[in-house]
């Protein structure tokens, strides 16, 4: 009877996101004409923002927050209604966004001199991004998502009060690294640290994704031994905003194009 009923949630939750999903779509149709009028304007996502709810009383092993970052903090509509929607999936949730030079800030006040001066190697904002979730999470715990992704349910209900850790998965059934729910100082995550570390130190690999993205995941992750869920049962990306929307104020681009001009890692003077 308990299976029967998951699966019914499951068949709920798809329909739910379809329906976010035609909804998000048609607003980001409505944000053309908009910026075409206002090209310039911007919207202002907060480096904090507390619960929209209180929070419940009852202890939860991953933070209630939102772990979100940017190359800067203003932002389209799209994207922004993007955040907003998040807030409304997750109002128990605070939340807490850094740009470029607030990531760096906080893994020098947080970590040793190496993961410092490794992460400063990183030339490329996506892979530095890449790096910085894993450390705030280890820090502080709680959920990263990616500035365009969003969930489909509530987070509250994503995460049960005893998971201390969750990663989505693919269509294709692999990890990717754009939904992250984490407890503090996880072991799993050391690893996948310590894996990033060291890729930046050896400097072999020449694309974002294998080098401190979802390839990592793939290689030290089983599947089979770490809690995992569905996209389609959890968080989304890509529907209420687009690669023209996100980096229409970075002339290098999205990461899959920056990482054709520029070295992942930055040469060290010989």
């Amino acid at each position: 009877m308990g299976r029967q009923r998951q699966t019914v949630k499951q068949h709920i939750i798809v329909i739910a996101s379809r329906v976010i999903k035609l909804t998000a779509n048609i607003t980001k149709v409505l944000c053309y004409p908009f910026h075409a009028a206002f090209p310039n304007k911007r919207f202002t996502l907060p480096a904090y923002a507390p619960p929209l709810l209180q929070p419940s009383a009852k202890k939860v092993a991953i933070p209630r927050i939102i772990w979100q970052t940017n190359f800067t903090d203003k932002v389209t509509l799209p994207v922004y209604l993007n955040y907003l929607f998040n807030r409304l999936m997750a109002p128990r949730f605070e939340y807490r966004f850094m740009v470029t030079e607030a990531r760096h800030l906080f893994i020098a006040d947080h970590y040793d001199s190496e993961i410092t001066q490794n992460y400063l190697k990183l030339q490329i904002g996506a892979a530095q991004a890449d790096f910085w979730r894993l450390l705030v999470l280890q820090e502080y715990g709680g959920v990263y998502l990616d500035i365009d992704a969003h969930a489909i349910w509530p987070l509250s209900d994503t995460l049960t009060r005893n998971t201390d850790e969750l990663y989505v998965v693919t269509r294709r059934g692999d990890f990717s690294n754009y939904f992250i729910a984490s407890k503090p100082q996880n072991p799993n995550l050391d690893k996948l640290i310590n894996q990033v570390n060291n890729n930046i130190k050896d400097n072999q690999l020449t694309n974002v994704f294998e080098l401190t993205g979802p390839g990592v995941f793939n290689q030290l992750l089983n599947i089979q031994e770490v809690p995992t869920v569905s996209y389609r049962h959890a968080c989304n990306q890509g529907s209420f905003t687009n690669e023209h929307f996100q980096y229409i104020d970075k002339a290098a681009g999205k990461w899959t194009k920056e990482q054709q001009k520029v070295s992942i890692v930055r040469q060290e003077e010989p």
